[in-house]
């Protein structure tokens, strides 16, 4: 067949242009970061020396990567719960806009809901997950798929558990199936001399015969690390033909220092804050084979690593007594609570080359954020009805702290114990619109004032530690943080779309 000369011309040019595309997809993914996120649970802002140089507790590693990078020190998990916490980091949308209380029985992420993995995968990445997922299955019996999970919201792989490592059943999952179903049966635990959630507690229920709750976080390091080695083998093992490197995405969900407090026998007593002290100390420990593994691997100059916890700690007033140890560092109450220990974060981020060494950062950060980061990072503009109250906090990781219109300006939260307790912080103000802590710390929840006092207002800039109650004296900041409450509340969103250009009539 004889082709003609335009049909040559169209036929080149379709080549070119695939190449190009080709090329170009290549070029963006083989300078792509790899993102690994490390999620520890209950670990109080005050516990890493790097935020608090009080604390009784060694972490030389968490240490070491702030001093290698970036630490956030006004940083929020969206919800003081575990299952609140991680669903936000997800999906970019606040925990108070669902019913997170039917995670033991369905999923709280929907199927068409994008997550930070989801974003990752549709980009070219590897995702993977590993660790405590906590966001709920469809459970139809251990000898069938558990739907609804990490497999089927982005994520390549999983290996991990359904929640903490005190609410049974007790069982691994790989990708979607139990790796051995619950059949045995473990009785219930708890550790003289500390409160009944606290020490070496657990409760009783099913658990398969290939778990032990104290190899529980070293599996899971075993397991990142092997992750990692694999990753960069497969790079390694591309052919000139195949020259676009598959960046990796890795949520490392540790489920520790989280009870039952299980410190292994190389750290009991190490610390200065007891059993508890002692378990964070091997939760430093395992991060740090993490940093060693992306070392090893040759992944860590161009890595993304983030590291941060879901909530705050399980640390009465008679612990920071007996050991000298403030494991909410300076900030008020503790998990579950509506006051800063119960949601403000230790987080910490080091990229080598773009981060600051040794840098500090005040942006008001929530995990919600992570999605429109990462996109950012991507250079994609995310989906209207995507990540409804998720703001990109690049330009204050890269060094930037200058506020602009599309910096977060507020964070809203849901106590983790009074269902219609609900908090908003802009600026230096915070609204809770009840009174009491909201939850674990008592009081929970109190009746109005005789005065008529129905909420609590703090100035963080003068009193971080939220002791005087300003609301009686600024009506009008009360009145204007509950009207921005009740507008985010109403609209279902905080981060708003772009506006549509409007044309222009002199352009006719």
């Amino acid at each position: 067949m004889k082709v003609q000369p335009m049909n040559l011309i169209i036929i080149l040019a379709i080549v070119v242009l695939h190449g190009w595309i080709f090329s170009h997809n290549a070029l963006a993914t083989s300078t792509s970061p790899n993102i690994v996120v490390v999620l520890v649970d209950d670990m109080g802002y005050g516990d890493p020396a790097c935020f608090n140089p009080n604390s009784k507790i060694a972490t030389p590693h968490l240490d070491a990567i702030a001093k290698s990078g970036m630490r956030f020190t006004d940083a929020h998990a969206p919800g003081p719960l575990c299952h609140m916490s991680r669903y936000g980091l997800m999906t970019g949308q606040y925990p108070f806009r669902t019913d997170v209380s039917v995670w033991p029985t369905q999923p709280l992420i929907v199927d068409d809901q994008m997550t930070i993995a989801s974003l990752a995968q549709d980009q070219g990445y590897h995702t993977a997950m590993i660790g405590k997922w906590h966001l709920g299955f469809r459970e139809e019996g251990y000898d069938r798929a558990l739907r609804g999970g990490p497999i089927d919201r982005g994520f390549d792989s999983f290996y991990g558990i359904r929640a903490s490592t005190d609410i049974p059943p007790y069982f691994y999952i790989r990708g979607d199936r139990a790796v051995e179903p619950p059949t045995e049966k473990i009785l219930a635990n708890r550790t003289d001399g500390w409160s009944p959630i606290q020490g070496a507690f657990w409760r009783e229920g099913g658990i398969a015969p290939n778990l032990d709750l104290a190899d529980v976080l070293e599996r899971f390091t075993d397991e990142a690390t092997q992750v990692i080695t694999q990753h960069a083998a497969r790079q390694a093992n591309k052919t000139a033909e195949q020259n676009a490197k598959q960046p990796l995405m890795m949520y490392l969900a540790y489920p520790a220092p989280h009870t039952p407090w299980l410190p292994s026998a190389e750290f009991v007593g190490k610390s200065g804050a007891g059993m508890y002290g002692d378990f964070v100390m091997m939760v430093d420990a395992q991060i740090g084979r993490i940093s060693q593994s992306l070392r090893d691997a040759g992944m860590e100059e161009n890595t993304l690593l983030i590291v941060t916890s879901d909530n705050g700690p399980v640390w009465y007033d008679e612990d920071r007594t007996r050991f000298q140890h403030d494991a909410a560092g300076g900030w008020r109450g503790m998990k579950a609570d509506a006051w800063e220990a119960g949601h403000r974060m230790p987080m910490i981020a080091k990229w080598p080359g773009r981060v600051a060494r040794g840098s500090r950062s005040k942006q008001l950060v929530c995990f919600t954020d992570f999605l429109a980061t990462f996109a950012d990072i991507f250079e994609v503009t995310l989906p209207d009805d995507a990540g409804p109250d998720s703001f990109s906090f690049l330009p204050a990781l890269l060094g930037n702290d200058t506020p602009t219109v599309t910096s977060r300006q507020e964070l809203v939260m849901q106590a983790g114990g009074v269902r219609n307790m609900m908090v908003i912080r802009q600026g230096k103000w915070k609204l809770i619109n009840q009174l009491g802590s909201g939850g674990f710390s008592k009081p929970k929840l109190l009746p109005p004032t005789a005065d008529g006092v129905t909420g609590q207002l703090y100035d963080l800039e003068s009193d971080p530690a939220e002791i005087e109650n300003l609301f009686a004296k600024h009506p009008e900041v009360v009145l204007r943080l509950q009207s921005t409450l009740n507008e985010i509340s109403r609209r279902k969103r905080s981060r708003l779309p772009p506006p549509t250009p409007s044309r222009n009539p002199s352009s006719n």
